[in-house]
């Protein structure tokens, strides 16, 4: 990918507010947030509990939108889209990783995969998905004969088989110990490299920011501060 490439505009969100009304108390999650995401990028959005991160998250990927703000994904105005737009995004656009795996355990590693390629327009087969996450060899296996750190890489594999534009990733390793999310970790920055596949991944661990192109802090539903790395740590490199 060329620094060209690099610079192309995934993601422009401006002045993104979400206020959640839970019976007489309105809750503000974000409060006039400007975030952009560009083409390749691997972005970690960093904060604690509460601090925003899920919400704005959940606004990229379709999942929930803005209570005021404008967002742009390419050259198309989200903020618009009515429901069936939202769905055919997600479908085709994006990829989700969360913290618990969500695989259906009837279902082979390699089954599990393929529910995702049946309804893309230009699907990877379900074995180079999984050959991507270092998996090739455990496609015939269930959920249940999987370790946790495995789980959630067959879980990329499905994300990333119906080869989305975007990977958002919440708390990808938040469930695991640290070799195994090293590992995870690893899977999810291999996508990045060898697909080019747009990442954003949120966290509460500071140590995984090493491994990004650039870093978003959030507190409080503002972006608190924002810096890019001078060189992307491997994630073998992180010391929790």
């Amino acid at each position: 990918m060329t620094d060209e490439d690099r610079h192309v505009m995934v993601f422009d969100a401006r002045g993104l507010t979400k206020t959640y009304h839970m019976g007489e108390v309105d809750v503000s999650a974000l409060r006039g947030v400007n975030i952009a995401l560009r083409e390749g990028e691997l972005v970690v959005l960093l904060g604690p509990s509460g601090s925003g991160k899920s919400t704005l998250l959940n606004i990229l990927g379709g999942l929930d939108v803005p209570t005021s703000g404008t967002i742009r994904f390419r050259d198309r105005e989200m903020t618009g889209f009515d429901d069936a737009e939202l769905t055919r995004y997600r479908r085709e656009r994006v990829g989700f990783v969360f913290q618990f795996y969500n695989l259906i355990p009837s279902l082979t590693a390699r089954e599990n995969v393929a529910l995702v390629t049946e309804i893309a327009e230009h699907p990877m087969d379900p074995a180079e998905a999984l050959a991507m996450v270092n998996l090739g060899d455990r496609a015939d296996h269930f959920p249940s004969q999987l370790s946790g750190g495995e789980q959630q890489r067959v879980a990329i594999a499905r994300s990333i088989a119906k080869r989305p534009e975007v990977l958002l990733c919440d708390e990808p390793t938040g469930a695991l110990d640290v070799q195994t999310g090293i590992v995870v970790l690893e899977a999810i920055e291999r996508v990045n490299r060898k697909l080019g596949t747009t990442v954003a991944l949120i966290t509460h661990n500071a140590v995984i920011a090493g491994m990004a192109d650039r870093v978003v802090s959030l507190s409080d539903g503002r972006i608190s501060s924002e810096h890019r790395n001078e060189r992307r740590a491997a994630p073998k490199e992180l010391n929790w």
